[in-house]
């Protein structure tokens, strides 16, 4: 609790109050609509940055968003990826059987 007696601010307390309580407020509800689209199924596209942990015949190794490894193809033509490199890789409609690479960000 914030006390303000004595000091010049004593006055102005029962304005700054609710401006105080609207702010804890709109951070609540906030932190409220992130850990709902956080847990929610969302049909979305989701594209993040992850490593390429190794190159096998059938694709690239890649950590998805879980941590888990997946093995993934490439949708740019004509480029050659190496392990450790750092990549994009985009989860179509947020279905995570669909990973694919979408981009490089270290060469």
């Amino acid at each position: 609790r914030i006390v303000f007696q004595g000091s010049p601010f004593h006055a102005f307390m029962p304005f700054f109050l609710p401006y105080i309580r609207m702010n804890n407020i709109a951070d609540e509800i906030l932190k409220a609509i992130k850990y709902a689209i956080d847990r929610q199924k969302i049909k979305c596209d989701r594209t993040y940055k992850t490593i390429i942990k190794e190159v096998t015949d059938k694709g690239y190794v890649v950590l998805d968003r879980t941590g888990s490894e997946r093995t993934v193809k490439c949708c740019i033509p004509g480029i050659e990826l190496k392990a450790r490199q750092f990549v994009w890789v985009k989860e179509p409609l947020g279905e995570i059987q669909n990973l694919h690479i979408v981009g490089v960000i270290e060469k």
